[in-house]
């Protein structure tokens, strides 16, 4: 029940203002004047404030301006008398939500007020949703308690304030790109830019003109000169996705950048010099590429100044379900379902899955699962059917109690304490505590 104060040396405003809103559910509280609002307001608040002008004392301005100082989230409407326009406008260059002219109707008053009331409503949430949103993607937010991601969140955190060249490796879908960023957010150049460079989605010679830019009537299409990535990057950090596809001509320009930090973009003849800072990433073992003369051994052991293996999720068990928890609260919020759960049986199914597209395709897989639940939790039948399916095809006929007792061994493999073990399962102590026991795991 909201609560609205009502502002006004004129009894009978106060007392028509309380007859209409009351009868709404509302709570109304009248001060006869601005000292007496401000007093209300330091001892219990307000959710919205309708004010008079012009009053004796301190007027309707000074009040506003003093309600913006010491409670800057509380909107106030003014009343201003015989539809004064200069007062209106004024009220609203202050600050103020809106304004009612008088004489006004019962119903005008009514209309005004729930107005206002619905849009602080919907600004109140909309800030929620920027702060969870921002949130789920500041830096480490993607990151689980288990042993494999504190790794990755140390190593990121120990490199990222050296300007050594990396080199991430994986399976696609391992989340590359995440700790890429990561890296970039942790390092003294977060202030710069971050620029994406996907090495597989374009052909050699567009790749070359959107990696290092070109010049006029370099090309059919060249109408003018362009920047290219690299020079977008200048100052932060550039992340070459897919490393290994480089053809050798690129992978010629891109080792003398590497070297000396300078290029041409394509046709010209102007060595162009800038600072960016190199993250690759490659699913591809370039061992063995340098080995078939596919990949340049300079190259190489320019790039992998420091390796970080990202393991795939089939390696890491005990991080599906976190994940998955964590995927659910973020998808729940962007499609208006707050509160959304992983019913046991769905998180013992996802847990025994061998997620061959990795972080990537159980984000998709927990996306279509919050859309499709019609209840409060994710049940099995949400699931596509390949997860709950391959448990069966890989275990022979097991049942759901034998797979979470495969889960549960896993993770006590990997936790420290039973209190870890208990924080990666989702459930309290005493509850692993009895399933040990149950499963013959003590």
């Amino acid at each position: 029940m909201a609560s609205i104060l009502v502002v006004d040396d004129d009894r009978n405003i106060r007392r028509m203002i309380v007859a209409t809103l009351e009868p709404e559910g509302f709570s109304v509280i009248e001060a006869d004047s601005a000292e007496r609002a401000l007093e209300v307001l330091a001892r219990s608040g307000a959710d919205l404030i309708v004010s008079d002008v012009r009053m004796a004392g301190m007027d309707g301005f000074k009040l506003l301006d003093e309600v913006k100082r010491i409670r800057p989230a509380t909107p106030v409407i003014m009343m201003t008398a015989y539809s004064s326009i200069p007062d209106a406008v004024e009220a609203v260059r202050r600050g103020a939500s809106d304004y009612v002219p008088k004489p006004f109707s019962a119903e005008h008053i009514r209309q005004v007020v729930s107005r206002t009331l619905e849009l602080q409503t919907l600004r109140v949430e909309n800030r929620t949703l920027k702060s969870s949103l921002e949130r789920f993607a500041a830096p480490g937010a993607f990151l689980t308690p288990g042993p494999h991601t504190r790794r990755l969140a140390d190593t990121a955190a120990q490199v990222a304030a050296s300007e050594a060249t990396i080199l991430i490796t994986g399976e696609t879908g391992t989340g590359k790109s995440l700790l890429a960023r990561q890296i970039h957010e942790l390092s003294p150049r977060r202030k710069g830019p971050f620029v994406e460079v996907a090495c597989t989605t374009l052909s050699e010679h567009l790749l070359e003109s959107e990696l290092f830019g070109h010049v006029r009537g370099s090309f059919t299409g060249a109408i003018k000169d362009k920047p290219g990535r690299l020079e977008a990057a200048d100052g932060g950090t550039v992340f070459l996705d897919e490393i290994g596809d480089l053809s050798p001509e690129l992978q010629a320009k891109l080792l003398r950048f590497l070297q000396d930090k300078t290029f041409e973009r394509v046709g010209g003849a102007t060595t162009m010099k800038i600072d960016a800072r190199i993250i690759a990433a490659t699913n591809q073992a370039l061992e063995q590429a340098v080995r078939e003369k596919r990949f340049r051994e300079d190259l190489y052991y320019r790039l992998n100044v420091i390796e970080i293996r990202i393991p795939p999720l089939r390696d890491r068990p005990s991080e599906i379900v976190p994940l998955a928890e964590h995927f659910v609260e973020r998808a729940a919020l962007m499609h208006h379902k707050p509160g959304l759960v992983l019913a046991p049986e769905a998180r013992t199914a996802l847990a025994a899955y061998s997620w061959p597209g990795n972080v990537r395709e159980l984000r998709n897989v927990i996306e279509r699962a919050v859309i499709l639940s019609r209840a409060d939790c994710i049940a099995l039948s949400d699931l596509p059917d390949k997860i709950v399916a391959e448990p069966r095809r890989n275990e022979g006929a097991q049942s759901l109690e034998d797979l979470e007792r495969r889960h549960i061994e896993m993770v006590l493999e990997q936790a420290v304490t039973l209190e870890e073990a208990a924080d990666m399962l989702g459930i309290n102590v005493a509850t692993l505590w009895r399933k040990r026991r149950k499963y013959g795991l003590e």
